[in-house]
């Protein structure tokens, strides 16, 4: 069998040990495959798969003087010592490439081990390694079932030294409590079948099976190199309603992600379901069309011995409120309570002004911003979805270092991005790329470039940039093959989700709305070689800086001859974005700055009444370039507004977080 490999390089502010190729010769990658007793149901529409119990007694002879654990449980992992969990870990490790990259982490549990006879418990969930979904909404990768690679290094007192390591002498079952897991559908988790004792030594194994020893997966190990994501807050609701007969429907008050934690009682065999929603229907009853296939839901089914607690482990929902039914008598707020889960980032800023409107703004997007901390920066976390879209967080990322400490988790999705990077240098737009859409547009993959920048201004970080220029160098390379006449044709979302001109609808119809996908390709392939050209001069790489700064001065000429309007002042139809993106990049010549700079604003205060008029690409330029143009007051304006399209708009209409749409509240929902 193929062994695993691991990088040389140790996780920053953990154990300092050299963890190297040879330091796992020992342990064996363990794993189960085929069919019943294991469990898997085969591939459906959705992928049912129960959690894997591995464990193993050992013997420690003498006292411990240290102790390191490192483990990688694939998709996800929950590992205990003499039945004490190790860590206040969640969804570990990670998220990544399997097939490129496959992290592990570190733990010091001197103090869990005794003289005597000692025992490790490991609960393997599915994450996207067994992918949730296979073709809906999209063809999704999967990497195999869940697997485990684990080691135990202990030095002992009186100098000796002893290890534990995965291997044949294992043991692992499937028939525990937790019978489905899925990050989109939730948990299902029986009572019933709980086995009292089974991670503490002396445990009788009694109809469970030999681990096997099975193909490791093709990704090197390297240590996890940020911290993990764990229970940050919670949150107890604010109300409880019956809008049906048995069915409770309660409100956290606050749009957030993670899980809820279920107090109950009653007879043995009773289920309690509880389904997660952003928003309620006309009735009071939790509205889950926006979700699409997502069943978002986690069924507790009791044991019958009194006062019974339950979290789940291996899902999370995005939800403000949670549907109960099944509950034996009447609930009281207390029966749950919300779990806030994400990455355990430093919150390093309080920010408030005199408006009202402002202040529940920010709000929204801190909320926002930190939920969608997956060990990535997620699109969503509450529909079939949840994935890393580039193009999301490009701009965005030089704004959330002044909320959060995210240097460590936005270079690991930098390396993400090039573990996503083929053969001729094309970037999937999604990163880890579980949805391989290589569109070889501009707009999104320009994050492999922007994020770098962002980090290197934010943090004065050049590590980031010196370790994947030669990968981006590869991508403006196989870009620039796309080139027409100094024109980049290249985009396929357009300024995604500008202000449509019917309430239903999810993208505009109205040419005058839309920016010109060759307007949007060239723009930001100019600011792109611009970046390039920084990163070359602070590399040494001069002959590179020439080469990018001789191809951004024709594109800018071949852009400025094309698109603009001198009697307008604006480029092309005079979009706010066609007059935002020329601007932040420096594109317009100093004598038309002010024109264009004029026709944007009239385009805001007439046609648009002081609201703005941008997508997600325009979006996130918007603010900055009002206001480095001076039109500070243009740019407050928008932001207070409190009518549709505006953020404010959304805060006035109840939202916590920041939707995706401008109107997010009345578009169809499919």
């Amino acid at each position: 069998d193929q062994q695993w490999r691991v990088s040389s390089t140790e996780a920053p502010n953990w154990n300092k040990r050299d963890f190297n190729d040879s330091s796992w010769e020992a342990a064996k990658v363990l794993g189960a495959y085929g069919m019943a007793p294991w469990g898997e149901v085969g591939w459906a529409e959705r992928s049912i798969l129960p959690a894997r119990l591995l464990r193993k007694d050992f013997g420690v002879d003498g006292q411990v003087k240290r102790a390191t654990l490192y483990v990688s449980g694939l998709g996800l992992f929950e590992a205990y010592l003499n039945g004490k969990r190790v860590s206040n870990d969640a969804l570990a490790p990670a998220l990544s490439d399997y097939d490129k990259r496959v992290f592990y982490l570190t733990y010091d549990v001197r103090n869990l081990l005794r003289p005597g006879r000692n025992a490790l418990g490991i609960i393997l969930g599915n994450g996207r390694f067994f992918a949730p979904r296979h073709k809906v909404p999209t063809f999704t990768r999967t990497f195999g079932y869940p697997k485990l690679l684990l080691q135990l290094e202990m030095e002992l007192a009186d100098g000796g030294l002893a290890r534990v390591t995965t291997d044949e002498s294992w043991k692992v079952t499937t028939d525990g409590p937790i019978r489905a897991n899925n990050e989109y559908d939730g948990e299902v988790y029986d009572a019933r079948r709980e086995m009292e004792g089974w991670n503490r030594p002396g445990f009788r194994e009694s109809g469970w099976l030999p681990a096997r020893v099975v193909i490791s997966p093709v990704g090197a190990l390297a240590a996890q190199p940020f911290e993990s994501i764990r229970v940050t807050d919670t949150l107890r609701p604010i109300g409880v309603t019956e809008p049906l007969p048995n069915v409770y429907v309660f409100d956290m008050g606050q749009n957030m992600v993670g899980w809820c934690r279920l107090t109950v009682t009653g007879p043995q065999g009773s289920r309690v379901t509880l389904r997660h929603a952003e928003r309620l229907r006309p009735d009071g009853t939790v509205y889950m069309d926006n979700l699409r296939s997502a069943e978002a839901a986690d069924t507790y089914i009791l044991k019958g011995t009194g006062t019974e607690l339950y979290e789940p482990r291996f899902t999370y929902h995005g939800f403000r409120y949670v549907e109960m039914k099944g509950f034996l008598g009447k609930p009281t707020p207390a029966s749950l309570v919300g779990r806030e889960v994400h990455d355990d980032v430093e919150e390093h800023v309080d920010f408030t002004t005199s408006n009202p409107t402002i202040n529940q703004i920010y709000r929204n997007v801190v909320w926002g911003a930190k939920d969608n901390y997956r060990s990535i920066p997620t699109d969503c976390p509450q529909r079939d979805e949840r994935q890393g879209w580039l193009g999301d967080r490009s701009a965005e990322s030089r704004g959330e270092p002044y909320m959060f400490d995210v240097a460590a988790l936005y270079a690991k999705w930098v390396d993400d991005f090039a573990d996503s990077q083929d053969a001729q240098g094309s970037i999937s737009d999604v990163s880890p790329a579980y949805w391989p859409f290589y569109f070889d547009n501009v707009t999104w993959p320009s994050s492999f470039i922007i994020i770098p920048d962002h980090l290197y201004d934010q943090y004065g970080d050049l590590r980031v940039i010196e370790k994947h220029y030669d990968g981006m160098r590869k991508w403006i390379t196989h870009m620039r093959t796309y080139l027409k006449g100094d024109l980049m044709p290249r985009d396929v979302y357009g300024d995604w989700c500008v202000p449509p001109e019917s309430p239903e609808l999810i993208h505009s119809n109205d040419p005058a709305r839309k920016t010109d996908g060759t307007l949007l390709g060239t723009t930001y392939y100019y600011h792109l070689l611009r970046l390039m050209v920084r990163f070359a001069t602070l590399l040494g790489r001069q002959g590179d800086a020439d080469e990018y700064s001789q191809l951004a001065d024709r594109i800018s000429m071949a852009f400025h001859k094309t698109y603009f309007h001198a009697t307008k002042g604006q480029y092309s139809n005079g979009s706010q974005t066609s007059s935002v993106l020329p601007l932040a990049f420096g594109m317009v010549p100093e004598p038309d700055r002010q024109s264009v700079s004029q026709a944007l604003i009239r385009k805001i205060e007439e046609q648009n009444k002081g609201h703005v008029g941008t997508g997600l690409i325009g979006g996130q330029w918007l603010m900055q370039t009002l206001s480095e143009s001076g039109h500070a007051g243009v740019a407050y304006e928008i932001a207070s507004q409190q009518t549709y399209p505006s953020w404010g708009y959304m805060a006035s209409h109840g939202a916590t977080t920041i939707w995706e749409l401008w109107n997010g509240d009345t578009a169809n929902p499919a």
